[in-house]
Parts: C-alpha cells; structure tokens; sequence
C-alpha cells in the first residue's frame, strides 16, 4: 500500500493564489506573439482568431496585473497602446519551449490513449489535430 498523501503537500503554494495562469487558453498564446517584440491590440488579435476583444482586453489585464506584460500607452489621437513581455513574462518562454517540444513528440500518443479511453464508453474531448505541431 502507498504511503497517504501529506495533508501540507502543498502549503507555500496556496491555490487561490497560484501564478499558473500560463494554463489558460490564451495566456500562452498571447505570449508567442509578444516573443519578438511588442505589438498592438489589433495585431494581437490576428493570429488569436476566434478571440474576442473583450476576452484579449481581460486576458491583457490580467497578464499585465501579474507582471508578464508591460502596457506602454504612446501620445496620439487616439492613443497608440502597445504590450510587451516583461523580464518575468520573458522567464516564460524556455518552458513553453519545453512544453512544445514535448507535445511534438508525445501528442498522438496522447490523443491515441484518448480514443481508446473513449471507446471504452466514457466521453473523450478533442483538442486538435492528430498531427503534432513543430
């Protein structure tokens, strides 16, 4: 029998207060985009397709209040915004690299194990295409 799970295992690392919001949908996206330089909401929303402006200003405002991005509000009528990744939001970018390099090469794996866990009568969800991405 294993040995239960320590009750404190995660104290330190309280879940109300997680900085793990790289797991949302846009979060890392948004991140690839701001890799080689700031860009504008409008060239954001570009490759985000299917994003609401809404959705983008929340997420914006949220990866801003953590400190990944930087907001930089320029003079002009209207004003020119652009949004930039942070040394901290730069901090990001080697595990993304890593998680891309692991789903290149373990993704159908994964997504076989989840047709077969899905024939077995249970619901599956899909969450792309078969093919791993480079």
């Amino acid at each position: 029998m294993s040995q239960p799970l320590d009750p404190e295992m995660f104290t330190g690392c309280s879940h109300t207060a997680s900085p793990f919001r790289i797991g949302g949908k846009w979060t890392p996206k948004i991140i690839r985009c701001l890799e080689s330089g700031p860009r504008r909401f409008s060239e954001l929303e570009v490759p985000l397709r299917g994003i609401t402006p809404k959705v983008l200003t929340e997420t914006l405002r949220s990866m801003e209040r953590d400190g990944l991005i930087t907001r930089t509000v320029g003079a002009g009528v209207p004003p020119r915004v652009d949004y930039e990744l942070s040394a901290l939001g730069r901090t990001l970018l080697a595990p993304m690299a890593a998680c891309c390099a692991w789903a290149a090469t373990h993704l159908p794996t994964l997504l076989d194990a989840r047709d077969a866990h899905g024939s077995a009568g249970s619901p599956v969800v899909e969450v792309g295409p078969r093919q791993a991405q480079p």
